[in-house]
């Protein structure tokens, strides 16, 4: 919310700034972004490597599994009750420790796709950021509330990421089932309003830009600029 509010003054200031001027040159992308795809390889790269050696272990532990069963499926029906006392526990830990390293295997994989999401507003930061320093529409001083902005979105993002990072480090510590849900639930939705800022964000400055535009043929110029139908 608070990001949103940010959002929205910025636009109204943009509002009530004087006639636009075409910006004497285009600024550089934010340091801080820097930050943030550092992060996002670190985050992935870590996955990659621990997804990997999970899903070896589930192979193992379901061709364990299955040697136990085929084994059952062997027995005569007086030796089964036997055999399955002496190998209860043992088939216990199988399935218990199968369960669990299918559990954190999803766990990671959501965090992938949280991942992705926030590799995808970055995309769009670049995208939208180079374009809006190219539109004559806007003037320096707007192009510095924009950055401003922009730092608020990508600076909430690294929060989202690093709790990603906790989550990662959690599956070695003592952190429960449930604080590491809560974790995992809170970075999601942290990284979907980041990217439903951005977007909004974006949209409100092309709209800008095209109320500002004098004639159609400069509107039409507008479109084809930002790829908009």
């Amino acid at each position: 919310m608070k990001t949103r509010k940010r959002i929205l003054i910025c636009v109204a200031c943009l509002l009530l700034v004087a006639t636009p001027a075409r910006p004497a040159e285009a600024t550089a992308a934010l340091p801080i972004i820097g930050l943030v795809k550092a992060a996002i390889k670190k985050v992935i790269k870590a996955m990659d490597l621990r997804i990997q050696k999970l899903q070896n272990k589930t192979i193992w532990l379901q061709n364990a599994q299955k040697k136990l069963e085929n084994t059952l499926s062997k027995l005569k029906l007086d030796e089964i009750a036997d055999w399955t006392r002496k190998q209860k526990e043992l088939y216990k830990d199988y399935y218990e420790e199968l369960m669990e390293v299918k559990s954190v295997i999803s766990d990671y994989k959501r965090i992938r796709d949280i991942t992705q999401k926030q590799v995808r507003l970055v995309d769009e930061y670049e995208k939208a950021w180079s374009l809006f320093q190219q539109d004559t529409h806007f003037n320096a001083n707007e192009l510095d509330y924009m950055e401003k902005v922009y730092g608020g979105i990508l600076g909430e993002s690294i929060k989202n990421i690093e709790q990603i990072l906790l989550v990662l480090d959690s599956y070695s510590t003592q952190m429960t089932d449930a604080k590491r849900l809560e974790l995992i639930n809170s970075a999601a939705d942290g990284i979907d309003s980041n990217y439903d800022d951005l977007r909004l964000f974006n949209r409100q400055n092309i709209l800008l830009s095209l109320q500002r535009s004098k004639t159609e043929k400069d509107v039409e110029a507008v479109k084809e600029f930002y790829g908009i139908p």
